[in-house]
């Protein structure tokens, strides 16, 4: 191996690019062939997003309307000031 790095370098390039191409091609012939497989997938992937997303905002609108039914907002010992720009917290010993 007491060759031209810039050789070397350049053979495992291409190399690297040949596999990848085939890869890409290969993977194309794929989907052109099974296309209502993955179209299926593509459309399970989206609906459990949405499910998911949908269980998400379930669970903050619950959340809030906890916390809005919550009456124990006050702490005993925070004394929070609100000026025209900026909240100021003050904690008591």
């Amino acid at each position: 191996m007491n060759g031209n790095p810039f050789r070397q370098a350049t053979q495992g390039l291409a190399k690297g690019s040949l596999i990848t191409g085939l890869f890409l091609i290969g993977f194309g012939m794929l989907v052109f062939i099974l296309r209502d497989i993955f179209a299926f997938i593509a459309a399970a992937i989206f609906f459990m997003a949405g499910f998911s997303a949908i269980a998400y905002s379930i669970r903050l609108f619950i959340l809030q309307w906890k916390m809005r039914q919550d009456k124990s907002a006050y702490r005993e010992g925070v004394e929070v000031h609100f000026e025209d720009d900026n909240v100021e917290v003050h904690i008591k010993d």
